[in-house]
Order: structure tokens, then C-alpha cells, then sequence
């Protein structure tokens, strides 16, 4: 079986995808292996003011160590009352060393007073491919609530709630998250090439 790296360490986000990809795919003849079913551990890089240059920076960076056929993601949620953010920073909006919890209570105390509260995931995945580079996106619209609600989920999923659904993505459960989420957009795409092009791996 052809075999290609996910370049995270976010066993959240790798579950996540391993399931959307099991769901689209019909005919499997490849894997998807971790960071650490290969035992890589450097740090990988993520320097780029864009998702798509985070991405593709990482994919390149496990290409480049490894030599493995490799995917990255990169996801922000963007705001257009605080002119985007937190955009590309989202993981490290309150901090480099910040956690979820204090990465949503800025983005709620920056929204306090605020009548436009509109938002958008956007998850961008780079696939490096025998050092060819493809580029899959996904995005989903929706609201910031004005608390949290709900426990599933990770991230900033609590306060987002998309659009036309009654639920924040944090009390949905992982299948109806994984139909309509950006990163379920993206990886449809990233899926849908991988089993169409998997001889090429």
C-alpha cells in the first residue's frame, strides 16, 4: 500500500482527517501515516504570514527530511470585524504559548460591543507529491457566538456556530462536524486526488 505523511502533531486533527478520508474514499490503496508513525521529531517551521505559505512550508520541510510523498494543513479563523484575525495566528492569538481557552477569550473580549460578528474557517492543505506541489482549500461561514457552548471539538469550535445550523461546531458530533467543516471541504478535494492519482505515489 502507497504510503503518505500528514505532516501535524494535532491528534485532533489527524483523527479528523483519517475519518473524512475514510468516508470519501471507496477505494483505498493508500495510507496515511502520523509524525509519529514515522518517529519524526524535529520541529517543523511555520513562519509564513499566509496559510497557504505555512502549509506549503511544511509539507516541503518533511518532504525535504524524509523524502515520504507529504501533506500539511494550515486553518485560520478569520474575522472581518477585527480585520481578519486571527487569521494565519489563530493557534497563537493570545500567546505563543497560549491554549484554546485564552485564544477564545481575546477573540471575545476584541468582539465585546461589536454588531458584526461574521467569521470563516479556512483550512488550506499543500500536498508535495514526487516534488510537485498541489493546493487544496475549504472554507465554511458562520457567527461567533458571545460564549462558548458545547464540548466537543477543539480549538475556537465552541464559539463558532456555522452558518444556517442552531449548533457551535463544539456540540456537534465528530460525523456532522465532518460533513460541512472547512477542514472537511479541503480534505474532500485532497481525497478525492489521492484516489484518483495514488499510482503516482
Amino acid at each position: 500500500m502507497r504510503q503518505v505523511v500528514f505532516a501535524t502533531n494535532n491528534p485532533h486533527k489527524l483523527a479528523e482527517v483519517r475519518a473524512i478520508i475514510d468516508q470519501e474514499c471507496t477505494r483505498r490503496d493508500f495510507e496515511v501515516l502520523s509524525l509519529e508513525d514515522i518517529r519524526f521529531c524535529i520541529d517543523i517551521p511555520e513562519t509564513s504570514d499566509t496559510l497557504e505559505g505555512n502549509a506549503i512550508q511544511k509539507a516541503r520541510f518533511i518532504r525535504n527530511h524524509t523524502g515520504l510523498h507529504c501533506f500539511a494543513d494550515d486553518t485560520g479563523l478569520e474575522i472581518p470585524a477585527l480585520n481578519g484575525e486571527p487569521g494565519v495566528r489563530s493557534a497563537r492569538y493570545a500567546g505563543e504559548k497560549a491554549n484554546s481557552s485564552r485564544n477564545v477569550r481575546k477573540v471575545l473580549r476584541k468582539l465585546e460591543g461589536k454588531k458584526n460578528r461574521k467569521a470563516r474557517f479556512r483550512t488550506v492543505i499543500a500536498l508535495v507529491v514526487n516534488d510537485k506541489e498541489y493546493i487544496f482549500e475549504g472554507a465554511v461561514q458562520g457567527t461567533i457566538l458571545e460564549a462558548p457552548v458545547g464540548d466537543g471539538g477543539f480549538g475556537y469550535d465552541p464559539v463558532f456556530r456555522p452558518a444556517r445550523c442552531r449548533k457551535s461546531f463544539a456540540q456537534m458530533s465528530d460525523r456532522q462536524k465532518n460533513r460541512i467543516s472547512h477542514r472537511y471541504h479541503a480534505t474532500v478535494e485532497l481525497a478525492r486526488w489521492l484516489e484518483a492519482k495514488s499510482k503516482e505515489l
